[in-house]
């Protein structure tokens, strides 16, 4: 089994500044966008953010109402058992649980929430005793690359690589929110060539549109996508312009559909054309006809082909086409000026071939020229 299957077309739904630290919200916020989920028939994990309060917070600074990210904190802290309700609800909501840990002690109780997935904050690509915690659990991991230079990235690949956890790398730009203009997504296309084997994806900030970034970041290879979900609600919080409802999670959704379509299959080789685009060709390739008439016996050559031969449309069924015309050739039967050079005309490996012969038998129009104009 592929170790990156868990990753692959992987939506990531953060709930947004931890859900203001109100269980009744987050289990709104679970249950809408897990209704969008459900209804476009894709993969999503739903992601908490754990951070033990008590620890993590500096003793002198609890209750510091100056430095916004401990201000935050605290505000949008609560209490340990109900991640437990919260990871519970959204397994019976058929979605995956994950998390962001922000400490040795979160990392335990990804643990004992048993979640199948851990991120990696892009502000934490260098905090190594916190990635060394996770990567004792042996779970797949997710990293974020907003900020990290080039030899960060390297170390945690390298450090992954070499433990066998499996990784995915979200190209991101960590502008909260992102301006079309600031997303550089042709860091996708670096990402892919620098780590071969982890799945590259794009986590997203952006508020002026749910389309754009989606048909852009899937067709450069993005197999993993995050955003950030809330819900309009009376309770005094507002929505952050970065975070996403669940009708434009919807419409995001659409336009990876949308994207997965017309982008087509492997990138790893040839497409097959489809019976439709085939029949349509067909409909405009030149059909050879005889010039005058030409006895049994005749052998087709290249250096007087044009003397006996000439080219016109359109391709009747069982007619040759340039594409099936073959020097030294015979004919088995005679054929009249003006008539269609037929598969049943020739005597060769090509009117031998079963499967050549239906395929050239079954295209074509079904009109032949008027016997009066011959």
């Amino acid at each position: 089994m592929n170790v990156n299957s868990i990753f692959e077309d992987l939506f990531v739904l953060e709930l947004a500044n931890n859900h203001w630290g109100n269980l009744e919200r987050g289990l709104k916020i679970i249950q809408e966008h897990a209704a969008v989920v459900r209804y476009n028939a894709v993969r999503a994990a739903i992601k908490l953010q754990l951070r033990d309060v008590d620890t993590f917070i500096h003793k002198s600074f609890k209750g510091n109402q100056t430095i916004r990210y401990i201000k935050k904190t605290e505000a949008t802290s609560m209490a340990r058992e109900n991640f437990f309700i919260l990871a519970k609800t959204i397994r019976d909501v058929g979605c995956i649980p994950m998390a962001t840990p922000f400490d040795e002690k979160s990392v335990q109780l990804c643990v004992e929430l048993d979640l199948p997935i851990i991120k990696i904050a892009s502000s934490d690509v260098n905090d190594w005793p916190l990635i060394d915690a996770i990567a004792h659990t042996k779970r797949p991991v997710i990293v974020s690359s907003g900020g990290s230079s080039e030899k960060s990235l390297d170390d945690i690949v390298a450090f992954c690589e070499h433990r066998n956890i499996p990784l995915a790398i979200n190209h991101c730009v960590s502008l909260y929110p992102s301006e079309n203009s600031e997303l550089e997504l042709n860091q996708i296309d670096y990402l892919k060539k620098r780590y071969p084997g982890h799945v590259i994806g794009f986590s997203s900030h952006e508020y002026t549109d749910w389309q754009a970034s989606m048909y852009l970041s899937y067709a450069k290879g993005a197999r993993t996508w995050e955003r950030h979900i809330d819900i309009a609600a009376n309770d005094g919080h507002s929505v952050s312009p970065y975070c996403s409802l669940p009708e434009q999670i919807g419409v995001w959704f659409n336009a990876y559909k949308t994207a997965r379509s017309m982008c087509g299959g492997t990138a790893n080789a040839a497409r097959i054309c489809s019976n439709r685009e085939i029949t349509y060709l067909d409909a405009l390739v030149r059909g050879v006809y005889a010039r005058h008439d030409l006895p049994a016996g005749h052998t087709i050559l290249n250096s007087n082909f044009g003397e006996n031969f000439y080219m016109a449309i359109p391709l009747c069924k069982g007619q040759l086409s340039c594409r099936e015309i073959m020097h030294g050739e015979r004919l088995a039967k005679p054929i009249k000026a003006h008539e269609p050079l037929l598969i049943d005309h020739m005597d060769g490996s090509i009117s031998k071939l079963a499967v050549l012969k239906t395929q050239i038998e079954g295209r074509g129009c079904t009109e032949v020229p008027d016997a009066a104009d011959l």
